[in-house]
């Protein structure tokens, strides 16, 4: 199993979140993002973002480079979840 550094952000709904999700990841829907802008700038950097296609995801990333987060955009949880796993 691959070791992963920083921390991984799924910004897809709990509903989603609860049907599966890379473990120990950390669900905040994108709708709740900016709520969390201290914490996730408190986290382990990479922030990774997570969603179900990379869409959600990547607008997450796009938003918070943007305000000098050091994050990016993981693609969907099922590919997170491979790479960790490969």
């Amino acid at each position: 199993m691959s070791e992963i550094k920083g921390t991984i952000v799924d910004v897809r709904t709990r509903a989603e979140f609860s049907g599966g999700h890379v473990p120990n990841s950390i669900n905040i829907p994108l709708q709740e993002i900016l709520e969390h802008e201290t914490a996730l700038f408190e986290m382990e950097s990479p922030v990774i973002f997570c969603c179900a296609s990379g869409g959600r995801s990547g607008q997450a990333a796009h938003y918070f480079q943007s305000k000098g987060l050091i994050c990016e955009n993981g693609g969907g949880w099922m590919e997170v979840n491979f790479k960790l796993n490969s």
